[in-house]
């Protein structure tokens, strides 16, 4: 594997996948001591123009978000039935850690470094300011990975 292919050790967040968001946000919220966060939706297709396994998705999922510090998120994620990384992960493992996401720039660059180190694009989409791609690296780093990309930042 290319070292450091992300060229970035900045964590943004840890996801995790659930069945139901509002009980797991709430047992989040009183372990953390943190208030419960809002629980949001991701955009459909027409918006995010999300792709799985290169193929268009209009998959979406519930999120709910906890600052744990130093920029860190938990993200609760829940995905709907649709197929995407969120629904396969939970049908073929259950609820748990699906991924590490890290800030990047250059989402289509880093994405070739990280295919070139034999991982496999698994999921892209985009949001208002950004992009996010999610990439298997089972084999070696034993989850996925996923890239956010601000165009703000």
């Amino acid at each position: 594997m290319e070292k450091q292919p992300l060229e970035t050790g900045k964590v943004a967040q840890i996801g995790i996948i659930v069945k139901d968001i509002e009980k797991t946000a709430k047992d989040y919220a009183d372990f953390l001591g943190l208030p419960m966060p809002q629980i949001s939706q991701t955009a459909g297709f027409a918006e995010s123009q999300s792709m799985f396994r290169g193929k268009p998705s209009e998959a979406t999922a519930k999120l709910a978000f906890f600052n744990v510090g130093e920029g860190i998120d938990i993200e609760l994620i829940q995905p709907d039935e649709k197929p995407s990384t969120w629904r396969e992960f939970l049908e073929e493992k259950g609820e748990g850690v699906h991924h590490i996401a890290f800030w990047i720039k250059d989402t289509k660059g880093k994405v070739k470094k990280l295919e070139a180190s034999g991982m496999t694009l698994l999921q892209t989409g985009e949001w208002g300011t950004g992009r996010y791609a999610y990439v298997d690296a089972m084999d070696t780093l034993k989850l996925v990975i996923e890239t956010l990309e601000n165009d703000n930042a």
